[in-house]
């Protein structure tokens, strides 16, 4: 008895030092559709490797700058979370702003760090002034969704190459009876399919801290546009809509990121559903920007264990046992070595819908923010733009691309 009564003893005991070192970090991400299964895959390995270690959740961001909006605000407020997942295109606000702390002193104390499969191609995407302040944890460059069953349908057998060719697939389809051809994603974040074309053309939306929407490039982006929206008669739909109208089997193709694999094959109809090649514009594009997201260290916290666990878990999530449940929940492809050589060896050649984006890498580009404090507001200017063109509210592109470059020198102060 006095044994039984020294053992339970010694029990709650260790129990209790167990709950004193119980550490808890919140963490932030955006798109809950896409990454809400990616996390939930990942949990069971992460609390068996660290039991020690609670995870909070916060709210999803809506978007990536509904993310970088939140941060700021909650900066102000003093409320940060200790971990949170920003657009590639966003971490240089928060790195200038001094609110994404760098990570060099937690890297300094890895052994093993580059076999972690972090390489510099990977670290660069995140490096500001020769400091990593992120890991990358998801890479998406834009493709096309086809229901061949549509398609094929109407005698079309070969996927589009071109916009040309993709605007006669759409003529097909609407003599063919379909009310909804085509979803092309200009209102998908970070105005990412304007940039998808004017690097298709190989040129940068931001040049020397100058925004390039007064170049023919630009111009030839806009008209780009207008040609799809017009004559394949594309209706005006919210992302989300789209995106469930899609997997319902309503729209012949859809041209949207990569990262949505995932998401539209759980909720896919009864068709055949293939991905294709970014088609160009009369050519192979030249270029496409890389979308995506980063792990930020972003706590306010002076507690070494607090500040050791985020840094837990933020490298867990990125590492290669981390980063390969991206690739199998979505359609991102994960920026990390060991993930993509080694754990995925054979996961692409059994998934070909996902290996279209990992053709396109040569084509990598940055996927680039707009200068200064107003950088979500030039974002907003061009996002109501082409809008406009949808809408058909603009119908001379000159006129509507000197509007956003009158626009756009307001907010960066060039008037």
């Amino acid at each position: 008895m006095k044994f039984a009564t020294t053992a339970m003893a010694l029990v709650l005991s260790a129990s209790a030092v167990f709950a004193d070192d119980k550490v808890t970090i919140e963490f932030a991400y955006p798109y809950s559709h896409l990454f809400d299964v990616t996390y939930e895959a990942m949990m069971p390995a992460f609390h068996a490797a660290h039991p020690n270690i609670d995870v909070k959740f916060r709210a999803t961001y809506e978007s990536y700058e509904d993310g970088t909006n939140t941060v700021l605000r909650e900066a102000v407020s003093g409320n940060l979370p200790d971990v949170s997942m920003q657009g590639l295109n966003r971490q240089q606000i928060l790195v200038d702003k001094g609110i994404a702390k760098s990570l060099e002193p937690f890297i300094a104390k890895e052994a093993d760090f580059a076999k972690d499969g972090y390489h510099e191609a990977m670290l660069s995407l995140s490096t500001f002034d020769n400091k990593v302040h992120g890991l990358p944890f998801s890479v998406s460059l834009p493709v096309g969704y086809y229901n061949m069953d549509i398609l094929e349908a109407g005698g079309i057998e070969q996927l589009p190459t071109t916009w040309d060719e993709v605007i006669a697939a759409c003529e097909t389809m609407k003599a063919n009876g379909v009310d909804n051809p085509i979803f092309w994603g200009w209102n998908i974040t970070g105005n990412w399919f304007m940039q998808a074309l004017m690097w298709s053309q190989d040129k940068a939306i931001v040049e020397d801290a100058a925004v390039t929407l007064d170049s023919p490039e630009a111009l030839n982006a806009l008209k780009q546009m207008q040609a799809i929206f017009d004559k394949c008669e594309m209706q005006n739909l919210e992302w989300k809509a789209a995106l469930s109208s899609f997997s319902a089997g309503e729209i012949g193709m859809m041209f949207w990121s990569t990262s949505a694999l995932g998401a539209v094959e759980r909720s896919q109809g009864d068709f055949e559903m293939v991905t294709g090649p970014f088609p160009g514009m009369g050519e192979t594009p030249k270029g496409l920007p890389a979308g995506g997201n980063a792990a930020l260290l972003t706590s306010t916290s002076d507690d070494p264990k607090v500040q050791d666990a985020a840094w837990t878990w933020l490298k867990f999530i990125t590492s290669g046992e981390g980063a390969a449940e991206v690739a199998k929940t979505t359609g991102y492809m994960p920026p990390n070595k060991a993930a993509n050589e080694v754990i995925l060896a054979d996961f692409y050649q059994q998934n070909p819908n996902k290996q279209t984006a990992v053709d396109q890498l040569p084509l990598l580009r940055d996927w680039l923010a707009y200068p200064g404090d107003n950088g979500l507001a030039i974002t907003q200017v061009i996002y109501d733009s082409i809008e406009r063109i949808v809408t058909k509210d603009a119908t001379d592109m000159e006129d509507l691309q000197q509007e956003m470059v009158d626009e756009v020198n307001d907010l960066l102060g060039n008037s």
